[in-house]
């Protein structure tokens, strides 16, 4: 006899909340962001592949940032047992949050983040690590298939964090890690969480999409984005919207 299955009960992490307990103040960064406030009150859950797209200081990053450090991944990149540090300046909300991990899920995992590659890339090459030869694109895609991988080629299981990975990517190269990405979730164990502000990534087949903004936090399918839909606007009469920057 077939065994039912909960939805989500293998995944790493199931969902992020206020922890019982935790104080902080509302008039404060980051609680004064609009979709922080709402994490904290509602709580937000996480499918197989999640998604966070909103303008710049929207909390995806932040969010991403919380979530990492919860989980035990090194806040400036890299695994749970990457111990680097440049300058600390992670915002104080993973103390207020509470992870709900999967019964049986894998422990292991990643964080990638754009604006602090070079750094992980000095403490990998302590321990034999070589991607600083590499371009940040180069680099980018080199080690997202080298850690997600064993030695024999096998996926490695986890939760896998990426904050804003276009920044390093052209166009070509964001469909290359997009398939990369779409490999991975073939896995079960496998669950990826990413913050972006690219159409290309943000298409993630099967992924939920959370758009952060003055409304909090509202799930959106790919084409109503407002992402997708001012590039379509741009690259449909770039001229016009330079016009209306000159105004």
């Amino acid at each position: 006899m077939a065994r039912s299955v909960i939805p989500g009960l293998g995944r790493p992490v199931r969902r992020m909340e206020a922890r019982q307990g935790a104080a902080w103040e509302a008039k404060l960064w980051p609680y004064t962001i609009p979709a922080i406030r709402a994490m904290l009150a509602d709580g937000l859950d996480f499918g197989q592949a999640t998604v966070l797209v909103g303008e710049n200081g929207s909390g995806k990053s932040t969010i991403l940032e919380a979530l990492a450090e919860a989980y035990g991944l090194n806040p400036e990149g890299g695994s749970t047992g990457a111990r680097f540090s440049t300058q600390r300046t992670e915002s104080p909300l993973a103390d207020a949050v509470q992870l709900v991990r999967g019964a049986g899920a894998s422990r292991g995992g990643y964080f990638l983040r754009a604006e602090t590659m070079h750094g992980l890339f000095s403490y990998l090459a302590t321990s034999g690590g070589s991607f600083h030869h590499l371009s940040h694109g180069e680099s980018f895609r080199a080690i997202l298939e080298d850690r997600t991988r064993d030695g024999r080629g096998r996926i490695r299981p986890g939760l896998y964090l990426l904050d804003e990975p276009e920044s390093a990517l052209s166009f070509t190269s964001s469909l290359h890690a997009l398939a990369t990405l779409v490999d991975l979730l073939a896995d079960p164990g496998v669950q990826v969480v990413m913050a972006t502000h690219s159409p290309i990534l943000s298409a993630l087949p099967g992924a939920t999409i959370l758009q952060l903004g003055d409304g909090g936090v509202t799930p959106c399918v790919w084409g109503d984005l407002d992402l997708v839909v001012n590039e379509r606007y741009f690259l449909a009469d770039p001229q016009r919207f330079l016009r209306h920057l000159r105004a």
